[in-house]
Parts: C-alpha cells; structure tokens; sequence
C-alpha cells in the first residue's frame, strides 16, 4: 500500500503543535488521524473500532486542556490510539502491541501523557476521582481532571461505586460518558435503554444548558446556590417528561447529549464547562467504527479485526476448514451447546464476552438460557451462584485476568456454599499482545488457596470436551477449568465425551532417569524438549500430565517421588503459589528428598508480545524446557552425562 502523507498530524509531535492549528481546520485532522488509525491498524493488527469512534473527542481534548498537566484517565484503553499518536507516539506506532513496542493501552511507564494505567474496565471514575481530590488536597485547584469511560464501561460496578463517590467527596472531575452502545459486542442491562431515554430528551437538555449559561452571567447562579437549581431542574423535569436523570439526582452536573463526532461543537462546549468547579458529566453520542464504513456497519466484527485490506475492508481470516485445528474458544462453544441441548438443566453465563468465549454458538440456538450481564464479572459469578442454589448448571465464563475482579465473589458466593457453578477461565497463561493487564497468570495460584473447589486444566481440545462433560455431573460442587486462547492441535476433537475421574492425572510417557509433570497444554511444550534431549544424551525422560491441580493425584505423585530424585514442574502461570509450589508443599509434607525445578512465570509483570516472543523470552519454549532439562540431568554428576553443556 502506497504510503499516505499528512498535511497536519505529521506535524503534530504533541498537543502544544496540535494547539498551533486553527479551529477550523480541527476536521481536517481528525480526518487524517482517523485515517493514519485505520491504515495503521489494516497492517499491524490491534483495535480499530474504539478507537475510531473517539477521534473527534481526543483531538478536542487536548485541544482544549493543558495536557499531561491536566489528567485524561481513558477507561477501556483500546478507545486511546488517538491519544498515543497526538502525543509524541506516531513514528512508533507501527509498533504498537509489538514485543518491546508501544503497549495497546495507555500506561505511564511509556509515557506522562498516560495519566492512569487501564487494561480493564469501568476504572477511570474511582482513578480520575482520587486524582482530582488529591489535587485540591494538594493545593491545585486549577488542574483539571477528566475521566473518558465508554465502550460498555458504564455496566461495571465500578463505575456505579465512583460515581456514588464523586457526588459527595469534593472534587472538580469531568466524566466524559462515550455513549456508542456498544462494548465487543452490543451493550446489555436498563442503563443502556437509560440513556436512550437521556438522548430522547435532547432539546430539553440544549435549553437548560443555554439557560444556565445566561443566569450564571447575570451571577443568579452561583457557586453556593448551584446545587439547589440542579435538584430544582431534576424535579421540573421529572414532572413534565416522566424523565429523570441519574447524575442530576447524585449532584452531578449534567451536559449533553451532544454530538461526539462534532469536534469543534465538542472544543466549544469543553472550554465552556471546564472551570465549572464540581463534578460534571458530558454526555458524547458517538458511533464505533466511525469512518471506514465496514466498522460502522459490523462493531463486533471490526472491534479488533485483524490484517485487512483498507480499500476492499476484506479481512485476511485465518483458515478454520475442517482440516485445520479450531481454537480452544470455539470447541468449547461448540461442547457447550452440545452439552446444553442434551441437559436442560444447563445455562450460560458471560460478563459481556458471548462472541470473544464462543458463547454466540449456544446463544443463536438456546437464546432464553444464555445470558450476557455486561461489563460485570463479580454479579456474573454471584447471578451464576443464584442459578446454581435453585437446580440450575451455571457455565461461567470468564477470561481468567478478568476473573481477578470477582474473586470475592468465587469464595463467598460459590465456594463457601458449595454450588455447582462450571467456572471456564478462558485466556489463562499468555495471551500474548494485550499485555501484562490481560495475561492469565494468576489463576491456579488465587484458585489453588479456595476450599471445595476442582480445578483443572485440559492439555488439548479432547480433554477440554470431557472436563466440561465432568463439571455438569451430579454432585460436582464448584467445578474450574482453565484454558489458553487460540488453536489447539487435534484436528478430530469431535469424539465422544466421557467423565473423568476427579483428582486423577495421566503419564503420557514412562522413563527413568528425570520426570517432567505438566499442566495444562504446558505438555505440548514439554514433549518436543524431552524428545529432543532424549535423542541427542540418550537418556530416558518420563512425563506426566497432572490434569487436576486441586485435588492433585497423591497416588501419583507418590509414584514419582518413590522413582525419581529429581522432577521439573511446568506452567504457565506465576511460579510463586502455583502449580510447582503445591508439588513442592507435597513433597516436603511427605518427607521426599527430592529436588524439585519450577519452570513457569517469574515473580514479574509480563510484558506484550507473541506467545511464542513470550515463551522464549522465559524460557518456556522447546529450546529453554531442553536447557532446563539438560541442567537437571547435569546435576545428577552420572558420568553419562558429562557430554552436557549447558
């Protein structure tokens, strides 16, 4: 593709140039702004929609506030491509979401620009209202801070517990509410319809606004007495329209609705509302996708669309034919419609993710049992626990770094009662190129401490099929399985289910000499290294698949124990408290002398990339697991392997 030149952005290192360009000619940025996004993005594949549908609202936020002085706290951080361009990231973009490139969400360590770090959602009101009451607290009543929360944010708790706050601490905050009623996928829940019904009344709003304008001039309105009309306001309004609005009634100040495509309606009424002193609201009404015509017509499609051909919009789509592998997401979409059509006892739940888990497969066919409660994984769990008290078999699916947000929720709703909620944690270990902030390398450590909870983690697509036909057995209790994103290996993986044994694990491959024990699908890493280090030391290495990390199988470990002076343990998560460490406790509970080597995620935030980047990087692809072998070999001094150089 032919290279684009840009008459303003090109000259835009950071908001002081963008402040250089007159107003008017502010369209005419935004246009190539938007444009560089999508010719950027068509190549180097990251999240297109959000951030397109905030183009306008970026440009004229740093047009207007005197950033990074002024705090711009960006919830769901895909909406901040914009952002990162205008401010001094442009001739690095091509990086972004690359290993040792630009991170695809805002994050200070990259920049000052990025006032907040973000990753997950419906944040950016609690952070933006701590930083806004540290700022009067501190003597600095001229900062402004502003929250942008959009993208289905608004359904999270979160936002709600932020904004109960904001109406009583003393602040100065602007929440800018990005209303383009979608988050992946179309937004769910009444506060949705709730702001549709805000929108209807338009020209109420427009005539309010202008009138507030014209009594603070005269000095009728007041600092002291701006309180009193906003409650007057509401009432007036609730009495005439059946309307009222949610903000006015917590004592924030209400703008909007507006046009969030309007950049110079939006400079406008930004310099006109940012000395207010109290907290506001803004309410933008934007379109994802805004601008390149495919995105707007398909959001979920184009959210994060991968390699596509900017003139054709024809996406480069990865092959899914019957001979190729499917990804995990959509076996297990594909067993759960199959388990549900043959138990009617089953129900799916998910917090705003149905096209992302898979759950779209059951969602099309069983549409009544399958429910997306928004951007809300802790009354997604709780909500799964109510189903499961009265008979119901809950399948809860959660990405498993966003199942961090409802562990209260785990323990207090589920494991403590004993329910037979199938909590699916997809996404565990690397992920890749969302980051550190998506990464699943928590869970087996903060599940592994949970009583009555079983736990475990499939090595391929087959066991994947047959842990989710255990979980709805009779009498299962609080049932985890965790599983990584993208393809698995078995092209027939449609085969008959069957139960597993809980707490029972498998050798996959008898030998003497080391034994390697594997979780999950860390055992198609271990195989080609034991293989390799077999070949060329002749040696004779056993390997074994764990399956379940709670219960874990004792008989087998015992077995092990009893043949073998050293052992190596590989996962892909955190090495402190997981896997490795529940093997260790075992062994030195039952008095075993024997060395034990963790492999898996250091005590460290792990940065974006490929997974294959990732592995490397830790040493946990085939190159880094036969090191490690040949290590533990080496340390045995038989004279067998002297030959070792490591």
């Amino acid at each position: 593709m032919e290279k684009r030149t840009y008459q303003y952005i090109n000259n835009i290192n950071s908001p002081i140039d963008l402040k250089a360009v007159n107003k008017i000619n502010l369209p005419k940025v935004c246009d190539e702004l938007r444009q560089f996004i999508i010719d950027e993005v068509s190549k180097n594949p990251g999240h297109l929609g959000s951030s397109l549908g905030v183009v306008e609202l970026t440009v004229a936020l740093h047009y207007v506030f005197n950033t990074p002085y002024d705090r711009i706290v960006w919830d769901v951080g895909h909406q901040a491509y914009g952002h990162k361009i205008l401010t001094g990231r442009r001739d690095r973009f091509h990086t972004n979401r690359q290993f040792k490139g630009l991170c695809g969400f805002p994050s200070p360590k990259e920049s000052e620009y990025d006032a907040f770090g973000v990753g997950h959602s419906s944040t950016s009101i609690s952070a933006a209202l701590g930083m806004s009451v540290a700022s009067l607290l501190k003597e600095e009543p001229n900062r402004n801070v502003v929250a942008v929360i959009g993208d289905g944010a608004m359904t999270g708790g979160l936002a709600f517990e932020g904004l109960n706050n904001t109406s009583v601490d003393k602040n100065n905050l602007l929440i800018i509410l990005n209303d383009n009623q979608m988050a992946i996928d179309p937004v769910q829940g009444g506060f949705t319809q709730y702001l549709v019904d805000i929108t209807t009344s338009r020209a109420y709003n427009k005539i309010r606004f202008k009138a507030f304008n014209v009594l603070k001039r005269l000095n009728i309105i007041t600092e002291d007495n701006k309180k009193r009309i906003t409650q007057f306001n509401t009432s007036v309004k609730a009495t005439l329209t059946k309307q009222t609005n949610i903000f006015e009634g917590l004592n924030i100040r209400y703008f909007g609705p507006v046009d969030g495509h309007d950049v110079e309606g939006l400079v406008r009424i930004l310099s006109e509302i940012k000395g207010f002193k109290g907290p506001k609201v803004l309410h933008c009404i934007t379109k994802k996708g805004k601008g390149y015509e495919p995105a707007e017509k398909s959001a979920t499609v184009w959210h994060a669309p991968g390699i596509f051909d900017v003139k054709t919009g024809e996406r480069n789509k990865t092959n899914n034919s019957t001979a190729t592998p499917l990804l995990f997401q959509e076996v297990f979409g594909e067993t759960l419609l199959e388990l549900a059509l043959a138990n009617d006892k089953i129900v799916a739940v998910t917090p705003a993710m149905p096209s992302g888990c898979s759950m779209v497969i059951m969602q099309k066919e069983l549409p009544t049992r399958v429910f997306d409660v928004g951007i809300a994984e802790g009354h997604a769990v709780t909500f799964s626990a109510g189903m499961a008290k009265e008979g119901l078999i809950p399948f809860c699916n959660i990405y498993s770094s966003f199942m961090q947000r409802a562990y209260d929720n785990v323990i207090h709703d589920v494991a403590l009662q004993e329910l037979n909620v199938v909590m699916c944690l997809d996404r565990a270990g690397i992920v890749g190129s969302d980051g550190a902030t998506h990464h699943g390398l928590f869970d087996l450590a903060y599940m592994r401490c949970i009583p009555h909870l079983t736990i475990a983690a499939p090595r391929n697509e087959i066991e994947l099929r047959n842990l989710m036909f255990t979980g709805q057995q009779p009498n299962m209790g609080p049932f985890v399985i965790r599983y990584p994103r993208g393809k698995g290996t078995i092209i027939d993986w449609r085969q008959p289910m069957k139960a597993l044994e809980i707490g029972k694990g498998e050798c996959l491959k008898e030998g003497k000499d080391l034994a390697v024990i594997t979780i999950g699908t860390m055992a198609s890493h271990a195989q080609p290294a034991i293989e390799q280090i077999e070949k060329e030391f002749n040696v004779s290495v056993a390997h074994y698949d764990i399956r379940f990390l709670k219960p874990m199988d004792e008989g087998m470990l015992h077995e092990i124990a009893g043949k073998f002076k050293q052992i190596i343990t590989i996962e892909d998560g955190v090495i402190q408290g997981g896997f490795g460490s529940a093997v260790l406790e075992f062994m030195s509970d039952n008095n075993y002398s024997v060395q034990v080597k963790r492999l898996g995620i250091p005590d460290s935030f792990i940065e974006h990339g490929t997974p294959d980047e990732l592995y490397t990087m830790l040493g946990l692809d085939t190159e880094g697991i036969t090191r490690s072998l040949a290590e533990c070999l080496k340390s045995l001094k038989s004279v067998r392997f002297e030959k070792f150089e490591v």
